[in-house]
């Protein structure tokens, strides 16, 4: 214990377990972390570049990536259909018509409110509405008394149903939500475990609403296989217009339903409704990745088992060791404890106390005013008193210890 009270009480310049860190010191603490947050930034920057490479123009009908659908529509175009893009609800609803097939690439991210304008506004449309893979809730309120089950794998399947342009196409690469339909005057074609994956409702004002359960066959790089394309002209080119709908989260329609408490279904929307299912989802992994960090930072590995060394240690390093051990934990209050036992164990013979009652402070305490004079008071505090507040106030603490024992010494 002499060995670590001389150790912790050296003077901060001249020894390496100063209470001040050094760079070195700093370094190898954090380039740990540093190193993890960098390949999590490189990681997000690759992740994120390849994920915008396969989104970037996807179903776009001007786009002629692997997942745009420029092909289907020059194709189109050479039939003489005309291919109108839009990107606001407005747009699409004011070009519906009896002459006129409506394309929704992506129906569920419209919101409530725009799924009901969407509806409202071509149901007496007597034209085709066409939705690429709806989920139930969209299926709901667009095309009401279909139900959407679970999506499945795409593949090459046989149409099965009497509908002419798919008995035309044959094999097509269908899948993804399948439906059904209660009551409907419907064709169900392309089956999936017994449920269509492409689904022909008619409307009672002579129009049409298809579902696709997938738009795999839209795709450029799909358009060529099996009945692909055959399929996709005469889905989409029954009427003279298209208007290809590509909703767009800057719709200004979006806001709409943001204003107030109506959005068509008489419920109230929350704030947490308007939040982007993504975000939710990522707040989800950041508080699980949290909770396993907290789990792996705390791990215990059982209590520590004294052994005995291979080889004799000299006391200076064993003390440094120990001191670089607590410092690195912050165990300013074990390291106390540790310098005021040393001290009040080496006193107490010189002042005739036993070694029993060292740590007694009804004991000791009198024992040193009476040798030095000095007020109880100090000597409490010094010897029994409470962990230091920080560094400088331990290695304080080691100097006025090594002062009382010096001075009990030559008392």
């Amino acid at each position: 214990m002499t060995a670590v009270a001389d150790a912790t009480t050296a003077s901060p310049a001249a020894s390496p377990t100063s209470a001040s860190a050094s760079p070195r010191q700093v370094w190898g603490r954090t380039r740990g972390l540093l190193f993890a947050l960098l390949l999590l930034v490189a990681a997000g920057i690759v992740l994120a570049t390849a994920r915008s490479g396969d989104q970037h123009g996807r179903l776009d009908p001007r786009s002629a990536d692997q997942h745009g659908s420029r092909a289907v529509a020059e194709l189109l175009k050479d039939r003489g259909v005309s291919v109108r893009v839009t990107t606001t609800l407005d747009e699409a609803t004011a070009a519906t018509g009896p002459d006129t097939t409506l394309l929704v690439t992506a129906p569920n991210l419209l919101t409530p409110h725009q799924q009901n304008e969407l509806r409202a506004a071509t149901i007496d449309s007597a034209g085709r509405t066409v939705l690429l893979a709806a989920d139930p809730l969209s299926v709901d309120a667009l095309a009401p008394g279909v139900h959407a089950s679970s999506s499945g794998p795409v593949a090459a399947r046989a149409p099965q149903c009497s509908l002419p342009a798919a008995r035309t196409a044959g094999d097509a690469d269908t899948g993804g939500f399948r439906y059904t339909a209660d009551g409907l005057d419907t064709i169900a074609c392309y089956p999936s475990g017994n449920l269509p994956t492409v689904l022909l409702v008619h409307e009672k004002s002579a129009g049409d609403t298809v579902l696709l359960g997938s738009p795999d066959l839209l795709y450029n790089n799909r358009l060529a296989s099996h009945g692909n394309a055959s399929l996709a002209l005469q889905l989409l080119g029954s009427r003279p217009h298209l208007v290809w709908y590509l909703p767009s989260l800057a719709d200004p329609s979006a806001a709409r339903s943001d204003e107030g408490v109506d959005d068509g279904t008489g419920d109230e929307r929350s704030f947490v409704d308007l939040i982007p299912s993504g975000w939710l989802w990522g707040t989800l992994q950041l508080a699980v990745a949290a909770v396993l960090a907290a789990i792996w930072r705390a791990r215990r590995l059982g209590p520590l088992v004294t052994e005995r060394l291979p080889v004799a240690i000299r006391a200076s390093e064993s003390t440094e060791g120990r001191a670089r051990l607590y410092r690195k934990a912050n165990a300013r209050d074990r390291a106390a404890s540790s310098l005021r036992s040393a001290t009040r164990a080496r006193i107490a013979p010189l002042i005739g106390v036993s070694p029993r009652d060292a740590h007694s402070p009804s004991v000791l305490l009198p024992a040193v005013s009476t040798r030095l004079s000095t007020t109880e008071g100090g000597l409490d505090t010094l010897l029994f008193g409470p962990k230091p507040a920080d560094d400088a106030a331990l290695v304080r603490l080691a100097d006025q210890l090594d002062t009382l024992e010096r001075e009990v010494r030559t008392s």
